[in-house]
């Protein structure tokens, strides 16, 4: 037995198990836990207690959406060493130091502005990178170890616990903060960067198999540019990033705009919108767990496409972004609770099956490339979900410039958003078809998984 080669003695591992899974998705929630810091309590106090103008946090994430162009790059680098451990592990690395020296900038600009905007350059960027390495890693090992029937829910577990980062971070962070002092707010940014990164690697510590065809690759791997043009030039991975693109920027592009809109139009209070804003969420969370489990519990040629899911969720945003453009002009009688929460779960569906279909089609056109192939798609989809906070503010105030009343200018962009979801869904039904099945082949599929991912077992 001794002499047998490692792939025969030791079997290949068909897929990770629900715990393994669960054990990722705490790399997702580590993430988000650093993110929400610079999104929500850094941009409060450079606004609030430093009295700088609100374009100067804007333009700090926005930088941290723009570096997101480079996950392709990121991808590539991992699949040269034949190992994503160590660029989620770099990653979170990178990202929480970027998150301490992002509080630690915030406090320097309070006495020295220049040092202290320098600093939050630096750092805005080292976040952006650390996201997108480790994210963009961190779903090709999903891709790679996650069996067909399982993805949609792997998607769902993932997204849900990147959401409980935000959700305990917030709180637990605003608590220790008072009261305030810029002291304060670098040991909590500090302390959450830290356990941050421990729990990222505690998560990921021997999770990866080795894979044999490791060694060596490096050296035959072709140069990054000739790679990207070579994933570029797959039609499948070019529709599909078309795809991304156009349903994130609809997705992205009513973030800023719904909460203003219920205010303006339906005199709806702070406290009103933000309950709305959790109503939508709520939605995103029960169209997540909707499909995972038709995916998972049912599956087969029809309910089991991810196609169809991807469908049927740009379908029913499109529907709903609809509805609430119309109901602007109807008044208060409107019911926009509904249509809001009617949105998010549309959103949802769409979002966990086209994260599920990301991974079905990653290794679609060679394991070797794979890497690359999500980077692009990472990509564009940070790209879109930039620019598309910026465009939905931007079309609303051109549209104000010509319409009689706001709730005009607000229904336009609305009802164009629904477009760009119609354009969407109407590409997904050009994307390589993806089915779930409930029943399996454990033969064909430990046959398959073996010759897709060449894992080696630990």
């Amino acid at each position: 037995m001794t002499d047998m080669p490692a792939a025969i003695a030791r079997p290949y591992p068909r897929s990770f198990s629900w715990l393994q899974i669960v054990r990722l998705g705490l790399v997702q929630t580590a993430l988000g836990a650093v993110v929400v810091l610079m999104t929500s309590t850094i941009n409060r106090v450079m606004v609030v207690e430093l009295a700088l103008p609100a374009i100067v946090p804007g333009a700090l994430v926005a930088l941290h959406y723009a570096t997101q162009v480079l996950r392709p790059r990121w991808g590539y680098g991992s699949d040269v060493g034949g190992r994503r451990t160590p660029w989620i592990v770099g990653g979170m690395a990178a990202l929480s130091l970027g998150g301490f020296g992002a509080a630690a900038a915030t406090a320097l600009a309070a006495s020295h502005l220049a040092a202290g905007l320098a600093l939050a350059v630096l750092s805005f960027l080292l976040v952006g990178m650390g996201a997108g390495a480790a994210g963009t890693s961190l779903l090709v090992l999903l891709a790679t170890g996650v069996e067909a029937g399982r993805r949609g829910a792997a998607a769902t577990i993932v997204w849900v616990m990147m959401i409980a980062g935000f959700a305990v971070t917030a709180p637990l962070a605003g608590h220790f903060l008072d009261p305030f002092s810029g002291a304060r707010l670098v040991a909590v940014s500090g302390t959450v960067s830290l356990v941050a990164f421990a729990v990222a690697v505690l998560a990921v510590t021997g999770i990866e198999p080795r894979r044999p065809e490791a060694a060596g690759r490096a050296e035959t791997k072709p140069p990054f540019r000739a790679v990207l043009a070579q994933v570029l030039a797959e039609p499948a991975a070019r529709r599909f990033t078309l795809f991304i693109f156009v349903s994130m920027l609809a997705y992205s592009a009513q973030e800023l705009i719904l909460e203003p809109y219920a205010g303006l139009v339906f005199a709806m209070t702070p406290g009103a919108t933000t309950k709305l804003a959790g109503l939508q969420h709520g939605g995103v969370l029960a169209g997540m767990l909707f499909v995972a489990g038709f995916t998972v519990f049912i599956g087969g040629p029809v309910l089991g496409s991810l196609k169809l899911w991807t469908a049927v969720g740009c379908g029913l945003s499109a529907l709903a972004l609809g509805t609430i453009a119309a109901g602007g002009p109807i008044g208060p009688d409107f019911p926009l609770r509904a249509a809001v929460a009617g949105l998010g779960f549309g959103n949802g569906v769409y979002a966990v099956a086209a994260i599920g279909s990301m991974m079905a089609l990653a290794g679609r056109g060679g394991e070797a490339e794979r890497g690359t192939r999500m980077g692009v798609w990472g990509a564009a989809q940070g790209v879109a979900f930039g620019a598309g906070g910026f465009l939905g503010t931007l079309a609303v105030d051109l549209a104000r410039l010509v319409a009689s009343e706001p709730v005009y200018a607000y229904a336009a962009v609305f009802a164009a958003e629904g477009v760009l979801f119609l354009v969407a869904l109407l590409i997904s039904l050009r994307v390589e078809h993806v089915t779930v099945g409930r029943r399996h082949n454990p033969l064909t599929e430990t046959a398959s998984f073996q010759l897709n991912s060449g894992f080696e077992a630990r």
